[in-house]
């Protein structure tokens, strides 16, 4: 188990270049969710461009394996990811 820095979460989850991880995150009505999926599916994108992502904010669009669909995960509310044999703890600054 190792321990990862609140600002390197969102990099970390774009770097995982399609792999499959879990997250746990606190969403935004404050109930915990875990979530299994992978970043750069895009599959199942219908055109428009995605203005939940961009530079200052704090989003990354995941998408969920096990209900089929695209997901917006916030990196400052992420508790802890599970990438491969690693599990990440997440820690404030």
């Amino acid at each position: 188990m190792r321990k990862i820095n609140r600002s390197q979460v969102k990099d970390f989850l774009k770097k995982t270049n399609g792999h499959f991880f879990s997250v746990e995150f606190v969403k935004k009505d404050g109930t915990v969710r875990k979530l299994v999926g992978r970043t750069g599916v895009k599959k199942y994108l219908k055109g428009g461009e995605n203005k939940v992502e961009g530079p200052g904010r704090p989003y990354v669009t995941v998408y969920d394996v096990q209900n089929k669909g695209y997901r917006t995960v916030n990196a400052n509310t992420v508790q802890s990811i599970k990438f491969g044999n690693d599990v990440l703890l997440v820690e404030d600054n």
